[in-house]
This record gives C-alpha cells, structure tokens and sequence, in this order.
C-alpha cells in the first residue's frame, strides 16, 4: 500500500542564491580583497570585542568562520582575517539590480533577502536549466556577481539544489531523479533541521534521506511535531509551497548592456533611442503613462548613477522627446570622456492611461 500520494508537479522553479553576497561585493569593489580572508562585519579590535559575522569570504569559510558567529570568535578562527563593516544601502542597490534582472525573466519571484529569491518560470517557454544559465550570464555579465542556482519542480528542492554546488554552479534535480538525490542527502542538509534536531536524529540512527523516508508521518509527528509533517514530505521530494509573488509593478523600463565598454557619444544617443522607443511600446501596450523619468549609467568601474525628472502631468509617450531627455542628462553626468557598460531608462510613478498620448507631429 502507498505510504503517500504520488502527486505529478510540472513546475519550474529556480532557487538562486548569490555567493557569498556581502563578501563578494566587497571584493568586486576592491580587487585587494580577492585573496584574503574576508569577514563582512565589526572587527572585535575596533569595536570592544562587540559585533557578528554578517558573511564571510569561501578563504575564511575554509578556516571555519560563518554567519552568525561572534567576531571575537572569528578572529581566534582567522587571525589573519581583514574585517570590513557592512554597507547594507549599497548591498541594497545591487540587490535590487539583481531583481531587475529577475524581472525579465518571470513575473513572479519570491525574494527571501537581499542575496536569494524563488523564482517560478513554469510559463516561460525555456528550459529551466537554460533559464538558470541565461540568468547567471546576466548577473555576472552586468554586475560582475557570481550565483549559485538550483532548478526543480519544488522550491524545497531548488533551496536544496542551489546549496549543493556552491560557489558558482548549477544543480538540476529533475523529477527522475528526485528521490535518489534526497535519499543520499545527509540529514542535517534537509530544510529547519538544526543543531537539536540533529542531536535526535543521532539518537534516532537517522543519518540520510533514505533513514528519514523509513519513518513513518506519525512517528515523525510523535518525534518532531508538526515539523514532522515537513520532514515526512521532504524526505520523498514533495512540496506543495507555491512561489509568492510580492513584486507590484511600479515601473516600466528597459536598460542596454554593452559586452565592452563605450565611449561613443553618438552610440550613447543611439542606444537611449532604442530604449525609449522600447518603454513607449510597453507603455502604450499596457496603457500606462508615467510622471517620473528615470536613467541609469554604470560605467566599467560597475559605479552606477540614477537620475530622475519627475512632472506634475505625465510624461509625453514620443520616443524622440525621452531619448532628448535621457541624452541631456547624460551629457550632465559626463561632459568629458566615459566608459560605459550599461544604460538604462525607465518609467516610474505609473498609472493608467486616462487618455490618448500624441505626438506633436500627429497634430
């Protein structure tokens, strides 16, 4: 008789998870920082013993420093560790470059923090694993971040496929081939099991997925609570948690990345056209107006600068007029030389289109 229901799940979930987020930023920012152990957090010596690991780099993962752990201890881990004070605002920022990015991808994705999100691509007509590469091509190619990125039917086994081949890599746990992975997983890599829960499942003799999957629900329930249940499904690959989408549209934009970096002003000019003829149609299909214009430059240093002209009536939907705008506030930002890797404009306090935008030149 089956001890569960065998339930067929067609989804296409992405679990992606940016390596060591915080760290890694830092060291994207300043190259001295590549080959040293790095801990994101309050250095013990400045700061009267006080502060927390935020992150670490995988050199100071190696000497046994984690998130979470007490500075004072982190230091006795890694004495030879530079420490630098977190800068969440610009963490943020590229956090919320990243989710863009994601945009363009799914209209819905479930960030969990500023380094992961869900993302459920089940409606986008490619590959999840192609998505998965595609997606990291993205974030490495515009933000030089590196990612790890589970794909699967679940988001439980997504979480886990993104934490299996970490940094920089991908996991693909297909239907197929669900069972034999969460078999093999050691127990204290399953979802909420703690440092408790691992003292019990030694007592226990549980040690894998296979052991687990040997429990009874009600022997779980009776061992666990209702922490039971999770377990009892996890351990055969089953999830039933749907991907929330909390994102609420409040712009509409497009950018243009360049694989080298410009220093063509005419190409400059060229590309806002492009895009502004690109956010109009947008606009346009989704009858929307907008009162606030917004362009985004990143130069080759990955430094990025937003400016906004913002109307009491909404912007006049012409391609020629937005690329002008974009244009001028360009040439304020660099009136000299520049080089260029990303250029962006976007639409900002939206709202539907109460009437017909035209043209000067249709009148």
């Amino acid at each position: 008789m089956a001890e569960f229901l065998e339930a067929l799940d067609e989804r296409k979930i992405l679990h992606v998870d940016l390596d060591a987020f915080y760290a890694q930023v830092e060291m994207r920012d300043n190259p001295a920082l590549r080959d040293v152990p790095l801990i994101i957090g309050s250095d013990p010596d400045l700061h009267h013993g006080h502060g927390v690991v935020a992150t670490a780099n995988y050199i100071a993962r190696q000497a046994g420093v984690h998130s979470a752990m007490g500075s004072i201890e982190a230091k006795r881990a890694c004495p030879d560790a530079v420490f630098v004070t977190p800068d969440f605002e610009k963490y943020r920022a590229i956090s919320s470059q990243i989710h863009e990015i994601f945009a363009d991808f799914t209209t819905k994705y479930e960030p969990v923090a500023l380094d992961e999100a869900y993302l459920d691509v089940t409606a986008n007509p490619l590959a999840p694993a192609t998505l998965a590469a595609k997606l990291r091509h993205r974030i490495w190619s515009e933000l030089h971040l590196t990612c790890s990125v589970g794909v699967s039917y679940n988001k439980v086994l997504a979480k886990l496929g993104s934490e299996h081949h970490k940094p920089n890599g991908v996991t693909v746990i297909s239907p197929d081939v669900a069972m034999d992975f969460v078999a093999a997983l050691p127990i204290k890599e399953f979802r909420g099991v703690g440092k408790k829960s691992q003292e019990k499942f030694e007592q226990l003799g549980i040690k894998t997925g296979a052991d687990l999957r040997a429990m009874s629900q009600d022997e779980l329930r009776v061992h666990f609570g209702s922490f039971g249940d999770q377990l009892y499904w996890q351990a055969r690959a089953t999830h039933f948690g749907q991907v929330k989408d909390h994102r609420v549209r409040q712009s509409v934009g497009k950018e243009g990345t360049f694989e080298f970096a410009i220093h063509d002003r005419s190409q400059v000019a060229v590309t806002f056209k492009n895009l502004a003829t690109k956010v109009v149609a947008n606009m346009e299909a989704k009858h929307l107006v907008g009162r606030t214009l917004n362009i985004k430059v990143r130069d080759d240093q990955y430094k990025t600068l937003t400016r906004s002209i913002t109307q009491t009536e909404p912007f006049l939907l012409d391609a020629d007029f937005l690329a002008r705008q974009a244009q001028n506030i360009f040439d304020e930002l660099y009136p000299d030389t520049f080089a260029i890797r990303l250029l962006g404009l976007t639409f900002s306090n939206v709202s539907p289109q109460a009437f017909q935008s035209i043209s000067l030149f249709d009148l």
